[in-house]
């Protein structure tokens, strides 16, 4: 019998540059092959498995709702689904309802929706979104999207969209025009190589949106749920960049198809009845795990460990530009959403860590993004440095570098 990968290559659409490895079973920060082989993951399937993998009490969740009821669709009440809604409100205290969908595109669909419905009255139709910013592969999200690369051979996109500098507040002040409906923004910009948002610029947007009765739209599919180290990115700031409206995704469900969209009191009531439906979205057996996972997520204990885990891998990082110089051009993140910027290409250093056991991700061609689960202990948080650490010394540095070794030959 061919191998997974032959397998997959076959009957699968290719749409996804694929690792050489097949996982199996996963248990904590941990995943095997078929070979019983073990890798420790650092990618949690994009910030999905923020628990790790197998956690006792999301699988009873997934396994007791399953046995009760799997589905039975949005024409009726459903209680994880209520249960859910409820513990996200209490957990979100900006917001007031709550949507759900089955996946980040479809979230950030929805806020597109909310955006040029809050604008129509006015004749605003426009969203404001920034360069490097990704938000989705469906038309709208993909519109949105700050990513050249990502359009070419789409178009036509879907008209309405306005792009400006990541960072740069002065550009958005000039960029915001009488059809402005909306800003939307990630916390950290994880595409496009772990770029973070600064502060003055996050709080900027807050008080530039209040001056012109815009909305202001926080995509956290990627840095909800505690992976930058509060719950939701936008809390460290406390109520100085408080969403209209925000979108979680990944790890929502566990690993199971999830997301959803917060509302706050401005945008609450600006959808009405028959202006947006889902069959799928709020399943049941979904939103079971989205509950167990939100109340493990806010426990007091992971809270510290994921703390102490990101300290520890932050300052390894560091570590490691510290020592290899010509490789490493910075480290970047928050909590457990960290980026290491490359003066070579990302994507070979990746899987030379698969090789040795780690499993990390490439992305933005020069970046290699680490976003292990949030259970993660300070031995493996140590583990996964010692294999990028060996990595590094043996991958080249790039031409014309103090350390590149044909450099030192001619000097």
């Amino acid at each position: 019998m061919k191998d997974p990968l032959q397998r997959d290559r076959s009957a699968v659409l290719g749409t996804f540059t694929r690792f050489p490895m097949a996982p199996v079973r996963g248990r904590g920060a941990r995943v095997w092959d078929a070979q019983g082989r073990a890798y420790l993951d650092f990618a949690c399937g994009i910030s999905v498995t923020n628990l790790g993998h197998g956690h006792p009490a999301l699988i009873r969740a997934i396994a007791a709702q399953a046995g009760r009821l799997c589905h039975a669709g949005n024409l009726f009440v459903q209680g994880p689904q209520v249960d859910l809604a409820e513990a996200l409100l209490e957990a979100a205290p900006f917001a007031r309802k709550v949507a759900f969908a089955n996946s980040g595109a479809e979230a950030n669909e929805l806020l597109i929706k909310l955006a040029r419905r809050h604008g129509a009255p006015r004749g605003r139709g426009e969203i404001l979104a920034f360069h490097g910013s990704f938000h989705g592969r469906t038309y709208g999200a993909l519109s949105a999207s700050g990513q050249v690369k990502l359009h070419r051979g789409m178009e036509p996109l879907l008209p309405g969209f306005r792009h400006a500098p990541f960072n740069d507040l002065a550009a958005v002040e000039r960029a915001v025009g009488p059809r402005t409906a909306a800003i939307l923004v990630e916390p950290v910009q994880g595409e496009n190589g772990v770029v973070p948002a600064e502060d003055a610029f996050l709080e900027g947007l807050r008080r530039l949106a209040d001056r012109h009765g815009l909305l202001l739209l926080l995509d956290e599919i990627q840095t909800g749920l505690g992976r930058t180290g509060p719950l939701f990115a936008h809390q460290r700031l406390g109520r100085r960049c408080l969403p209209d409206a925000m979108s979680l995704a990944k790890s929502l469900g566990g690993g199971l198809p999830l997301s959803a969209v917060l509302f706050g009191p401005r945008a609450s009531g600006v959808l009405g009845l028959g202006e947006h439906g889902t069959t799928m979205g709020g399943n049941p057996v979904a939103c079971a795990a989205g509950l167990a996972q939100l109340r493990l997520l806010r426990a007091p204990a992971l809270q510290r460990g994921a703390r102490r885990a990101a300290e520890v891998l932050a300052a390894g990082l560091e570590g490691l530009k510290a020592r290899h110089p010509a490789l490493v051009l910075e480290v970047r993140g928050r909590g457990l959403m960290l980026g290491l910027k490359l003066a070579v290409e990302s994507r070979p250093v990746v899987l030379e860590c698969l090789r040795r056991g780690l499993v990390a991700n490439a992305t933005a061609g020069d970046v290699v993004r680490l976003l292990p689960p949030l259970t993660l202990t300070e031995t493996e948080a140590r583990r996964g440095l010692d294999i990028l650490d060996a990595v590094l010394g043996r991958t080249r540095p790039p031409r014309g570098s103090a350390s590149d070794p044909k450099k030192g030959k001619r000097a």
